[in-house]
């Protein structure tokens, strides 16, 4: 059964490690809502720019970076008191962002290139010139490879972080969105909303090796350590599990209206699902794959990460 509820979702404390946080991006009220994985409940909703869609975490938790798509700004908040630390000027319409150890990436859906900024003095740095309408970015484990979705050109831009420069790009399929890799930094999936898609290529040979079918309109996804890819289906407001090595045993359950970013925890227990139609994050068990609890958050939320 479904439990929806105000503030509180009853998880088990010890399955989390300290300060493991949840930020959503709500980009219809300009706000972001930290929710606390130990307690289960939102405990902080911190104001940004206009049209906040995208978020990412630095590797060490310790700063989310969020974008905002109508101001055409990043905001950088500081994950220990939830305040805002910094506010930074990018390129046309930033949509996704993802972090290294040393630079933020983020994606610039209006402008077809991807700003770097400097995490040490939080300054753009570099400007690269990427596919059309670049949508998500996702880093490498090592943080030595950033990977770019171009939802208008059927592609993914391989950026090498020691240089800031494109070296690659990968074919994948119609209108690409999100993206995630996998924990050993192997294998990158694409969630292709335009033709139903998951799109499976080799991190390192940038090559497709499967392409997957999943449910109507898929935006964003993420895996879990176990290497178990969740998709969140916004046409279809369900979300597809799979399972590798073995796609085959892919499975379907539903979650709340219009679900379009995806998170999972560092520790395998739960996968947080946003559902932008209905105003709620869904809680996922990963045990079962089913969803046990829904939270509200803000209006429209869209971008969601975990830091841990």
């Amino acid at each position: 059964m479904v439990v929806a509820v105000a503030l509180m979702v009853q998880v088990p404390a010890a399955a989390y490690p300290p300060q493991v946080l949840v930020f959503v991006a709500n980009t219809g009220s300009d706000n972001v809502t930290v929710y606390d994985t130990r307690l289960g409940e939102v405990i902080a909703t911190v104001g940004v720019g206009d049209g906040p869609v995208g978020v990412g975490a630095t590797p060490n938790g310790d700063l989310v970076y969020v974008t905002n798509e109508q101001s055409d700004s990043v905001s950088v908040l500081d994950t220990r008191t939830q305040i805002v630390a910094a506010t930074i000027p990018v390129g046309d319409q930033p949509f996704g962002v993802a972090a290294t150890g040393a630079y933020a990436y983020v994606s610039n859906f209006g402008s077809d290139s991807v700003t770097v900024i400097d995490i040490a003095t939080q300054k753009p740095v570099a400007e690269i010139p990427v596919g059309r309408f670049p949508h998500t970015p996702i880093a490498s484990p090592d943080g030595s490879r950033v990977y770019v979705t171009n939802n208008g050109a059927a592609s993914v831009t391989v950026i090498d972080t020691r240089i800031n420069k494109p070296v690659g790009t990968i074919p994948v399929g119609r209108f690409p969105a999100g993206i995630t890799i996998g924990a050993r930094g192997d294998r990158i999936y694409v969630a292709n909303t335009g033709d139903d898609t998951v799109t499976v290529a080799g991190a390192t040979s940038g090559r497709p090796n499967a392409t997957i079918p999943v449910g109507d309109a898929p935006m964003g996804l993420s895996v879990t350590p176990r290497d178990v890819v969740y998709v969140a289906n916004a046409g279809a407001d369900t979300i597809s599990v799979i399972n590798f090595p073995n796609a085959g045993t892919t499975s379907t359950s539903p979650v709340n209206r219009r679900p379009e970013g995806a998170a999972a925890a560092p520790d395998n227990s739960f996968v947080y699902i946003t559902n932008t139609a209905s105003n709620t994050m869904s809680v996922i068990d990963t045990a079962t794959a089913k969803q046990i609890a829904l939270v509200p958050v803000g209006q429209q939320p869209e971008g969601v990460t975990v830091t841990g």
